[in-house]
């Protein structure tokens, strides 16, 4: 039987997908006896209540006024290889290639190879970072030095290699929702507040950039709340949002949407929704999908990156080529149309969340890899001084 481990992580504390999938996966290794440090310049914030097995460490910057930019990388280096020191890591796991898998490789530096550093990939520090000429270089030897890699989505793992010229292995581990907390529920009451009976929501969660194309969700849902009733909300904030509200406001649409801003947890939020658009022009995985099938809310979406791995199309949502709002609109009316399809939909939303992309069997798979590398290192010859095979 495999001993507990103790596990360092690192992410970015905020939100998004990256921080949101390490967060839980750290949570649901506590739970599983390992002892979880996570280090990061704040609380991640979906670490939720005290645990007797996670433990954080805050990042502090040295704002000395030579530094013409706080040197955040540098203090988070240094403070990993403290941590791996006290408190005796097993695993460092880093989410995000720049600047935590750099900083991981500074860290072992420090504090020598029995450190296994485990590097998770989740999208735009691959589909867009390394395609900067300025940090290509630097993304390829962090992930060249980590013991090992993985990806969200197949996808994701093609790009990484056509873009960086990797060939070194790299593990599949999709995302992944906690059921205990995304499950189907009765939000009726809740629903009353933002629709009408005879009026179907639809939904999108995301950050307001424009890799997200919220433009064309404006779009689908002008199409669509022109041949039934209809209510948008939208969740999220970001630098987009300013634009998006000068666009409803040109199209008359102000009565009909509703911005429901930042929230922590949405899966009660989620439920409310008939639909969840998703047309993004990039998307590596796309976690609210997830969160959204798990509740059983089927999503619309685009052809982009890992959606496909997630979203089946005519199974579990439909999806159309990025940019195409006309197609996008005809799938929802489609689906919202017939109630027959819609519940046969849900229940394979349902179905595929709870057995492709369970909490309990990509967990394992985590663990696995952690084993793995560490036993990747016990195997290891042992070497004199000379560098010869001890006899």
């Amino acid at each position: 039987m495999n001993r507990p481990l103790k596990i360092g992580i690192t992410c970015y504390p905020s939100l998004g997908g990256s921080g949101v999938v390490a967060t839980e996966l750290g949570k649901l290794l506590a739970e599983k006896g390992h002892e979880v440090h996570f280090i990061s310049h704040s609380v991640p914030f979906r670490l939720g209540a005290f645990h007797k097995n996670i433990f954080y460490h805050e990042v502090e910057v040295n704002d000395y006024y030579v530094f013409r930019y706080p040197p955040y990388d540098l203090s988070l280096a240094t403070k990993m290889a403290q941590v791996v020191k006290q408190e005796k890591l097993d695993v460092l796991h880093v989410h995000y290639a720049v600047p935590h898998a750099v900083c991981a490789f500074l860290a072992k530096q420090m504090v020598g190879d029995h450190l296994k550093v485990v590097t998770t990939l989740h999208g735009t520090d691959i589909t867009v970072l390394a395609q900067d000429e300025s940090l290509k270089d630097l993304i390829r030897l962090a992930i060249n030095e980590s013991d090992a890699v993985t990806s969200v989505s197949q996808d994701l793992t093609r790009e990484t290699q056509e873009l960086l010229d990797i060939t070194r292995g790299i593990d599949l581990t999709y995302n992944f929702v906690d059921e205990r907390f995304y499950y189907p529920r009765d939000v009726s009451e809740l629903r009353k507040e933002f629709a009408a009976p005879d009026e179907k929501i639809l939904m999108h969660v995301s950050n307001f950039r424009p890799v997200k194309r919220v433009k064309d969700v404006v779009d689908v849902f002008a199409r669509v709340s022109k041949e039934i009733p209809a209510r948008l909300l939208f969740v999220g904030e970001g630098p987009d949002l300013p634009k998006i509200q000068c666009q409803i406001r040109d199209m008359g649409l102000e009565d009909k949407i509703r911005f429901l801003g930042k929230q922590d947890e949405i899966a009660q939020i989620i439920s409310m929704a008939d639909v969840l658009l998703l047309p993004s022009e990039k998307e590596s995985f796309g976690l609210v999908a997830l969160e959204a099938m798990a509740c059983g809310v089927p999503t619309i979406g685009s052809m982009a990156g890992g959606i496909p791995e997630l979203v089946k199309h005519g199974e579990t949502g439909y999806l159309a080529p990025i940019g195409d709002t006309a197609a996008m609109a005809d799938f929802a009316l489609q689906l919202l149309n017939d109630e027959v399809l819609t519940a046969k939909v849900k229940q394979a939303c349902i179905r595929r969340a709870q057995t492709e992309f369970n909490s309990e069997k990509i967990t394992k798979q985590y663990e696995q890899i952690y084993y793995r590398v560490l036993q990747a290192e016990q195997s290891k010859p042992k070497l004199t001084a000379c560098g010869l095979p001890k006899a």
